[in-house]
């Protein structure tokens, strides 16, 4: 399995001086354990915020993204902002509100060390990467330089704005393993733009129990009641950690990958008469109910059959309407603070993402009547079967650090 993800968010600059004060130089900083472990205490919330919104706007689609990366691009972000903007993010991304800002740069900066260390030795690929392309117009306070080297880049918006575009493209296409292409569209930047944050994510996991390649087949996938589609569907009967939620309204299915640390979960409304099961399991998919499923160890390993489709999928989102509604207050208006980065005034213009994945049988690059959904659980001695034949919601979950790096909602085969 491959997936990717990056998200743009493309920043115009109105020259006018701001008084606001840089944000104190972290250098010395030493983060404490807490710390560390607070970087992501909301980002389950958030992911789940997100998810929700997204599907709002986009009702009737299928839906791939990762909160994980939308989270750290909203993170820098945060470092960069100051005054009310400031707020609003660290409210938006649930941050521990008794924390400063230099706590957790630290932690940050903890975390993406423990990232890089973590991967050289994983049998799964992971990378998380930010940028911050700054216009060599735009003076920068000196503790972003010191503090971000490996993040910021200056570059020549003013005259030579393609050749920038090109070379963010670039980055993001070799960062993600050639998998994401043409984030950032002719037009995008222009001699106007003076700051872009980039955030590209890579995934590639093997499962930790293959499908067997030869017992994939066609099979029928019914979109909705009235609509059916053919699909490939992988076939496996493996030793899987299963459970019925009532109060999710959905059966859970655990497909770890190797290495223990990330999985991919599965949630499978009822086939119903109505095309709702799916806003239904989401309007019960709390934070509390979440928890859970992926930390209370509820799941129990049971025999199941297991048929999920083979198929890529690629998506392109506009960000700016849903962070808007996720509260991220004036942060995409002309009064917006970014007096951390700049003692220029700037403006964010909008956000890009883009996301793809991959399921295939190594990992993660008919009638009504015959699949009606049943509350009851079968007997311990029979394999329980787990037919993916309808629309489902799946996330990828990393129990190493309690988050949520991609998420989506299959409806019907691209």
């Amino acid at each position: 399995m491959k997936i990717t993800f990056v998200v743009g968010l493309l920043i115009t600059v109105f020259l006018k001086d701001s008084s606001q004060q840089c944000f104190p130089p972290y250098a010395s900083n030493q983060p404490e354990r807490k710390t560390h472990a607070d970087l992501y205490s909301g980002q389950q919330g958030f992911s789940l915020a997100l998810l929700n919104a997204i599907n709002k706007i986009m009702p009737n689609e299928n839906l791939f993204f990762s909160p994980y990366s939308t989270y750290h691009a909203l993170l820098i972000a945060y470092f960069m902002t100051g005054g009310q903007t400031e707020s609003y993010l660290k409210k938006v991304l649930r941050l521990d509100q008794s924390q400063n800002k230099s706590d957790i740069y630290a932690a940050y900066k903890t975390d993406k060390f423990i990232t890089q260390v973590l991967a050289k030795s994983a049998p799964y690929e992971f990378t998380n990467a930010n940028k911050i392309y700054v216009s060599d117009a735009v003076p920068v306070r000196d503790c972003v330089v010191n503090d971000f080297p490996e993040e910021l880049e200056k570059k020549n918006f003013k005259t030579d704005a393609e050749s920038v575009r090109l070379s963010i493209n670039g980055w993001v296409e070799n960062t993600t393993h050639h998998m994401i292409k043409d984030l950032l569209p002719r037009g995008t930047i222009d001699e106007t733009t003076d700051l872009v944050l980039v955030n590209a994510a890579y995934f590639k996991g093997i499962w930790e129990h293959k499908f067997n390649p030869d017992l994939t087949k066609q099979e029928i996938f019914y979109v909705n009641p009235s609509k059916q589609i053919m699909v490939d569907m992988m076939h496996i009967e493996e030793t899987f950690k299963h459970d019925v939620s009532e109060t999710l309204g959905a059966h859970i299915l655990e497909l770890p990958y190797k290495g223990d640390n990330i999985s991919m979960y599965i949630l499978l409304p009822p086939f119903t008469n109505t095309e709702d099961s799916i806003e239904a399991t989401l309007k019960n998919l709390t934070l509390e109910n979440f928890r859970s499923v992926v930390e209370n160890d509820n799941l129990i390993s049971r025999t199941v059959q297991v048929a999920l489709p083979k198929f890529s999928l690629e998506t392109t989102i506009e960000l700016t309407p849903i962070l808007e509604s996720l509260g991220v207050g004036n942060l995409f208006k002309g009064d917006a603070d970014f007096s951390s980065l700049t003692p220029k005034k700037i403006s964010v213009g909008e956000g890009i993402h883009k996301a793809r994945i991959d399921i295939n049988e190594h990992g993660s690059q008919a009638a009504a009547a015959t699949a009606i959904f049943s509350w009851r659980m079968m007997t311990d001695d029979l394999p329980i079967p787990f037919k993916c034949n309808r629309p489902f919601i799946y996330l990828i979950y990393n129990g190493k650090t309690h988050t949520i790096l991609f998420t989506g909602i299959f409806r019907s085969p691209p």
